[in-house]
């Protein structure tokens, strides 16, 4: 890359936005797995931008949590620790089970249809593009991310629901590590479908329960994993 070209990409903090929100779902996503290191040369060309704008990004990146500063020797992806992915869904079992309670207790006719819908759009949609191994399929996660939107939307709590968001973003690599471990033995649509009618008749408790267990089985495979160093 020219000086020119690298001084123009110091100075465009539009381009360090961008690569920071393409390396961030590419971490959340797990097509950068924990532990991965983050050349500074490979990742300029594979995004496309100037060394400036990469430091940049991945110096957010460890401001965030998910990427490691290594001393001398540039960046990795943040190690999946197992105390901190237990502390995760902790945080989101507490947090989403007294939303979901709230959400039964308030919710309307027509939350309870946004949230049929959100179920049926679910099903609908394949969990992996690949049948014999899980290959991620973009349309079933934005699925599943607005099903499990729409079990909280009536809780009535915006600044709540926003946690919520923040706790499932963080999730997102773990749920990608254990997407990889558990597909196809797994039934998530099964999952899925007893949150949803336990919600739709009102059994808080039983609902609850049941999200709960949701996200302790994405847990225990993931853990397990980290146990052997899988990560």
């Amino acid at each position: 890359m020219s000086q020119t070209a690298s001084f123009s990409d110091a100075r465009d903090p539009t381009l360090a936005t961008a690569v920071h929100r393409r390396l961030r779902e590419d971490i959340l996503s797990g097509r950068l797995p924990p532990g991965q290191k983050l050349k500074l040369r490979d990742l300029a060309e594979s995004y496309g931008a100037g060394a400036s704008p990469m430091r940049e990004a991945l110096s957010k990146l460890a401001a965030e949590g998910l990427a490691e500063r290594l001393e001398h020797r540039g960046f990795r992806v943040a190690a999946a620790a197992p105390a901190q992915l237990d502390g995760l869904i902790r945080s989101r079992v507490l947090v989403e089970c007294a939303a979901l309670r709230e959400s039964i207790r308030r919710g309307d006719a027509a939350w309870e249809e946004a949230l049929l819908l959100a179920e049926h759009r679910l099903n609908r949609a394949a969990r992996s593009l690949d049948p014999h191994r899980f290959v991620a399929n973009p349309e079933w996660e934005a699925c599943h991310l607005r099903f499990h939107q729409a079990l909280l939307a009536a809780c009535g709590a915006p600044p709540l629901l926003a946690f919520c968001d923040r706790l499932r973003e963080e999730a997102r690599r773990y749920r990608a590590l254990s997407n990889t471990l558990a597909y196809p033995g797994r039934d998530v649509a099964a999952e899925h479908a007893a949150i949803a009618r336990a919600t739709l008749d009102r059994n808080a408790e039983k609902a609850a329960t049941l999200l709960a267990q949701h996200y302790e089985r994405t847990g225990a495979f993931v853990g397990a994993d980290l146990g052997r160093g899988g990560a």
